[in-house]
């Protein structure tokens, strides 16, 4: 964005720093404990030292950053027993999604479903752990779409946020992308036959897996 187009001050000054910050930690741009500097950041974001305090606050809330007395503010740590705890009530949300979306999907949802499943083999196949982490995301990310359950997506979004960093060391795993791809495979034929029961199942069983790969 220009900086000439940058807002300031202001409500929108605020957005645009927060926009700018959850991106940056979502792609993971910005470390687990890495130091946020108002003063660096106000200057990046061409905002002032207020609206990137407001937004640290927000973030902090969602549970991307900590606060800590008299030291400022960084990107939280998840440790491996959170990531474990999440990934369990991501199990219980997801789902929910899964068999909610086996119930309302349309032809067409299901087509880019399958497509994106035949993509992820070839990601495996072709030994590209980055895009088939990209798709993986995809793939939770289009379920939760066509499951019509906002509240669910909500609170997933919020989840999922927080695993970043734990997403990336797990497809980066040696032999994890060719485990995970017949769970994942798994729901979407599950979703495929309209089955909401063998979609939810399907989705437990695989975040069971997830937790068992966090827990090595």
């Amino acid at each position: 964005m220009p900086k000439q187009a940058r807002p300031s001050t202001g409500e929108q000054a605020r957005q645009h720093a927060l926009t700018q910050l959850r991106q940056a930690i979502l792609r993971g741009e910005m470390a687990p404990a890495q130091r946020l500097v108002e003063n660096e950041l106000a200057e990046q974001f061409g905002v002032t030292r207020a609206s990137v305090r407001a937004a640290l606050i927000e973030l902090e809330s969602e549970g991307l950053v900590e606060r800590i007395r008299n030291r400022g503010s960084r990107v939280r740590v998840v440790t491996v027993e959170e990531a474990v705890a999440i990934t369990e009530c991501r199990m219980v949300l997801e789902g929910l999604c899964a068999a909610k979306a086996a119930v309302a999907v349309t032809d067409e949802q299901l087509t880019r479903l399958v497509d994106v499943g035949e993509a992820m083999s070839k990601a495996v196949a072709d030994g590209e752990p980055v895009t088939y982490s990209d798709l993986n995301h995809e793939l939770h990310a289009l379920i939760r779409q066509f499951s019509g359950q906002q509240t669910a997506v909500e609170l997933l979004e919020r989840l999922n946020g927080q695993l970043v960093r734990h997403r990336f060391q797990l497809a980066l795993r040696p032999g994890r992308p060719q485990k995970s791809l017949g769970e994942h495979l798994a729901m979407i034929e599950a979703i495929r036959a309209r089955d909401p029961q063998a979609a939810e199942a399907a989705v437990r069983a695989h975040l069971s897996g997830v937790i068992d790969a966090l827990r090595e």
